[in-house]
């Protein structure tokens, strides 16, 4: 971790409250002409340029950067690292794709070669897009999740990941046993839950693959580690919903599946619920839960248009996910360039600002970190980014049009990607260089 203090000036942007609950205008702080210090891997002052450059020492190095943005990290609420390889996979809803692609793709995470190299491209790919945390789904192996963890370590990035469970309605050489996927999950919370940056999550991936035996044993251990995620899907497919009213006949819905075995609580993130309800919406908010918004993998499979004004009626926490590989892209930009849409397909607006809060402090609320990431306030964690305005020269055109950071900032989320993230940086350190 650095230990001398660096400070970094440029146009700043950053949000410090949710627009649906402050308005707009006090939802962000901007600086046409900012300075960014940090210290030790923290944030130690932000502010103008103007007032904080006397009060910094003679000797202290000041990156500056003409044409560019300084945010926060993107934070990614949910993402599946075994699925990196079969990202973009034609013609398939829900149900037939999991068969289809994503299952045979991620039957080859138990080889600790083939892991650690997709585990390097994955993180390598975050962050060349801007993303510093996300919550990540491993594969049944537990070796997934030790080849994730390792190459997260090393760059003392903050990942949150889990082995799947799973012990039906999946193929043989895929299925793990209630008793081996609490065995092996507790094996993996013991080595790397709270192990510098990194956090485990308790991961069964839906109910449908879910007997109650391992549901119940989720609930256990998330009774023995209070301090655990929890993640799954919920809601995604109208298919899949059916199926689960099948699996669980006794249960009022699919929420209450999960309500009644334990797995509903403040680190509990729940991606998609794209067809939830108003009473399961309230339910999620009553127990702190949160959804992960995945607009690129609820267009590209077909399976509908979350319904994030509800969200908001309920004060629900909600996080943005690229759910790669059902969602198409690893850049939280265009995540959000589809999030926008959706949003207009349904006669409602998506603002710019609320679309960085989606991005980073949203993400850390529903994550329940945004005491460390998610905004550039003191204090917190020096995960942030340099967004080029010059990434490509239609970009570059384009920004020089631009009348305020409103416009600057849509632009940026509608034709920006990966090219845009010119620097990223985790807890103080230079990890990705466009």
């Amino acid at each position: 971790m650095p230990l001398t203090r660096k400070a970094y000036r440029a146009a700043i942007l950053h949000s410090i409250a949710d627009p649906a609950e402050v308005g707009i205008e006090a939802s962000y702080e901007y600086f046409e002409d900012g300075l960014l210090v940090v210290d030790g891997g923290k944030i130690s002052a932000l502010g103008h340029a103007s007032d904080l450059l006397p009060t910094l020492p003679s000797d202290i190095e000041i990156e500056h950067y003409q044409d560019a943005l300084i945010t926060p990290g993107f934070i990614d609420t949910h993402i599946h690292f075994p699925q990196t390889g079969m990202v973009g996979a034609y013609g398939e809803q829900l149900l037939d794709w999991l068969n289809t692609y994503t299952f045979p793709c991620e039957s080859q995470f138990g080889d600790k070669v083939h892991a650690d190299e997709v585990a390097d491209i994955f993180v390598k790919e975050l962050l060349r897009n801007g993303t510093t945390t996300a919550l990540v789904f491993g594969s049944v192996h537990p070796q997934s999740v030790n080849s994730l963890f390792e190459a997260a370590e090393k760059l003392d990035l903050r990942m949150i990941a889990g082995k799947v469970m799973m012990d039906r309605n999946a193929p043989d050489y895929l299925t793990d046993t209630a008793e081996s996927s609490y065995v092996d999950s507790k094996a993996l919370i013991e080595r790397w839950h709270g192990k510098g940056r990194l956090h485990y999550a308790v991961t069964p991936r839906f109910a449908p693959t879910s007997t109650p035996e391992q549901l119940t044993l989720a609930g256990q251990l998330l009774t023995e580690y209070p301090d655990l995620y929890m993640q799954t899907h919920i809601s995604e497919n109208l298919k899949e919903i059916e199926w689960v009213k099948e699996l669980f006949p006794e249960r009022k819905g699919y929420l209450d599946v999960y309500d009644h075995y334990k797995l509903l609580g403040e680190r509990s993130v729940f991606a998609h619920g794209v067809h939830l309800c108003d009473d399961e919406c309230a339910r999620l908010a009553e127990t702190g839960s949160a959804i992960s918004f995945c607009p690129t993998s609820n267009f590209f499979l077909g399976s509908g248009l979350f319904n994030l004004p509800m969200a908001e009626k309920h004060k629900l926490n909600v996080g943005l996910g690229t759910d790669v590989g059902g969602g198409t892209s690893f850049s939280l930009l265009q995540t959000l360039n589809e999030a926008y849409k959706v949003m207009q397909l349904q006669g409602a607006r998506l603002s710019p600002f609320k679309s960085l809060y989606l991005a980073t402090l949203g993400g850390a609320r529903a994550l329940r970190l945004e005491d460390k990431i998610g905004t550039l306030q003191p204090g917190s964690d020096a995960d942030f980014l340099v967004l080029d305005y010059n990434a490509t020269p239609l970009l570059s055109y384009r920004l020089k049009q631009a009348n305020n950071i409103a416009e600057t900032l849509f632009v940026l989320m509608t034709l920006g990607d990966d090219r845009t993230v010119q620097q990223t940086y985790a807890a103080g350190a230079l990890v990705h260089q466009r």
